[in-house]
């Protein structure tokens, strides 16, 4: 299956070309003759609508039916079954890497240290407490020991993210595997939704898959994975999101295609005043995205970019969606029908979970026993031009702008510390944790001449990340010059993740924010991946070499995973292998 199954779309603003028009088209402009020097080729739309606006899934050769024994009558069986079975085995691989010796290493690993106690006091009170300094010793050695301090404690992110960790700490216990328990499930998860959000992008089981499977096989995710930390939990309702939005467009494409009118062939046509004044009605997935992000923006304030990015993308898709149908403004239209509903699905959704997000913050008492600031307007605020609105409300506004405050002002160095501009190239990763184990204890042999080294670094498996530097180009390239929507759709979800952070270049920054874009890079792979082995149509020699490159590519990105497991799980290893994985000198 190659990625190119999707037609592309006519360039943006084009109107459609009725059937056998072709030969009468008008000459394209120079600016146009001058792109297609660059690859710009947008291919002559087919006839029939509904396929540029809800394009079939690829199906398997029957060749390959054949090979495998499988009868014409069952085949159709087989395909939508495969389109389950084949992304819960990738995800079955997933889970297995993800869970095992999830508690091990047994010890409160980097910023664990913040959120893994944050989500103890988040689910037994609903808001954070004030800890000891020197704590997480006492809580390894007897966690049913240790009391639930009751001062408030100061938090810079909102309670999302510790409401799911704490679920894992409720079922699970107060230790490394319940802690680690609610990020492992997601990552696991999220590998499920996007073998299923690639399937339905490239229209290929096979690709989506691949896409899924490049996701299991990464260090930054698997690590993310198997620890407390909040990015791996805004990475999965991103991811969410996202599927919801790409589900959203398919429903209303098919929607606009079943009111276009049919010719004497029972094939549909473009019509103007349908394409113009259609009402897509209600988009339950739009509004489960909205939700979704809301989510996001309560597990880290990024994920109220991310809220922007995807609501531009969404409007742009129904103008596209309109123009296809044969809307001859459809950005006029776009706003008219369409850009209030999308508003209202997302953002005021968005905000509404938010706020929902502090219930625990909220209902806790105002007197100063309560959360951090909670007492803030009772105490400071009675004489505010704004007393009409809640105290709670003025509390969690105050709460907030100090909460920004914090954050725009954080310039103090750390070690692992990184500039945006060397993430995709694994410019510094995180060490997350690392002893050095003596000979013949903690599994460093007996004899090594010195001592071991047991680290987890949370880093990218290298071959797929500087595979997706290419990758990415090719995306942009297919973007602009192709006008491919699906490269479009991965570049802003990409971007989204990635971009916001240059401007804050003087902040202090780390490479595994990046864990959010990760699943969109893999789709860039996967995508390039689909371009190697070739179009439809083409020869068997140009497929078997696609296959091959194809195949060596995807082997060596696997082998390579394979290879850093060991410092990706914290693994003792004897002090020359680790050297031996440190390829750049700024992974020390």
């Amino acid at each position: 299956m190659t990625s190119t199954a999707t037609p592309p779309p006519s360039p943006a603003g084009a109107p459609p070309v009725p059937p056998g028009a072709g030969d009468s088209a008008p000459e394209p402009s120079l600016w146009l003759r001058r792109l297609r020097g660059f690859g710009y080729a947008p291919a002559a739309p087919p006839a029939d609508v509904r396929t540029r606006l809800v394009p079939p899934y690829a199906r398997p050769s029957g060749q390959l039916w054949t090979a495998l024994g499988v009868p014409e009558a069952s085949r159709h069986t087989w395909q939508r079954f495969m389109a389950w079975a084949g992304p819960l085995l990738v995800t079955l691989v997933a889970g297995v890497l993800r869970f095992t010796h999830l508690g091990s290493p047994k010890a409160v690993i980097f910023d664990e240290t913040y959120y893994a106690k944050d989500a103890w006091a988040t689910i037994r009170q609903g808001y954070e407490a004030s800890w000891p300094k020197d704590i997480d010793k006492s809580i390894l050695a007897n966690p049913d020991g240790v009391p639930l301090p009751l001062d408030p404690g100061y938090v810079v992110h909102p309670p999302v993210g510790k409401w799911v960790i704490g679920l894992g700490e409720w079922m699970f216990g107060f230790d490394p595997f319940g802690w680690r328990f609610m990020t492992a499930l997601l990552g696991t998860l999220s590998v499920l939704m996007l073998c299923r959000i690639g399937r339905r992008l490239f229209r290929s089981t096979f690709l989506g898959c691949l896409a899924g499977a490049l996701l299991a096989v990464d260090g930054l995710h698997l690590v993310m994975s198997r620890t407390a930390l909040l990015d791996l939990i805004l990475m999965f309702f991103v991811l969410a999101a996202f599927g919801a939005l790409v589900i959203d467009r398919d429903k209303a494409r098919a929607r606009l295609a079943a009111a276009l009118p049919l010719d004497e062939d029972g094939r549909a046509r473009p019509d103007q005043d349908i394409a113009r004044n259609l009402r897509l009605g209600l988009r339950p997935y739009r509004l489960l995205a909205g939700v979704c992000l809301g989510l996001a923006f309560g597990t880290k304030w990024n994920g109220l970019v991310v809220l922007a990015f995807f609501g531009v993308l969404t409007v742009l898709w129904d103008a596209a969606a309109r123009r296809t149908a044969g809307a001859g403004a459809p950005y006029a239209a776009m706003l008219r029908r369409d850009a209030l509903p999308a508003f209202l699905s997302t953002v005021p959704v968005a905000v509404g979970v938010y706020l929902a997000s502090w219930a625990g913050w909220i209902l806790s008492p105002d007197n100063g026993k309560g959360g951090y600031f909670r007492d803030w307007a009772a105490k400071y605020d009675q004489n505010s031009p704004l007393s009409f609105l809640p105290e709670w409300l003025r509390s969690l506004w105050h709460y907030e702008t100090e909460v920004y405050k914090f954050h725009v002002g954080l310039t103090s160095g750390h070690t692992y510390e990184s500039n945006p501009w060397s993430w995709l190239i694994l410019g510094r990763p995180v060490s997350y944790f690392y002893e050095s184990p003596s000979p013949g204890t903690d599994g460093c042999p007996a004899t090594e001449a010195g001592k071991c080294a047991r680290e987890v670094l949370a880093l990218g498996t290298p071959l797929l990340w500087w595979a997706g530097c290419f990758a990415l180009l090719y995306v942009l390239w297919r973007w602009f010059f192709r006008r491919d929507w699906r490269a479009g759709a991965i570049a802003c979800a990409l971007g989204a993740g990635l971009l916001p952070w240059f401007n804050y270049q003087e902040r202090t920054i780390f490479y595994f924010y990046a864990v959010v874009f990760v699943p969109y890079l893999c789709l860039a792979v996967a995508m390039m991946i689909g371009a190697l082995l070739g179009p439809a149509g083409s020869s068997e020699r140009r497929r078997a070499l696609g296959a091959i490159g194809a195949g060596v590519l995807v082997l060596l990105i696997i082998w390579n995973f394979i290879y850093f497991w060991p410092i990706y799980t914290g693994q003792t290893l004897p002090m020359d292998s680790w050297r031996g994985r440190m390829w750049l000198d700024t992974w020390i």
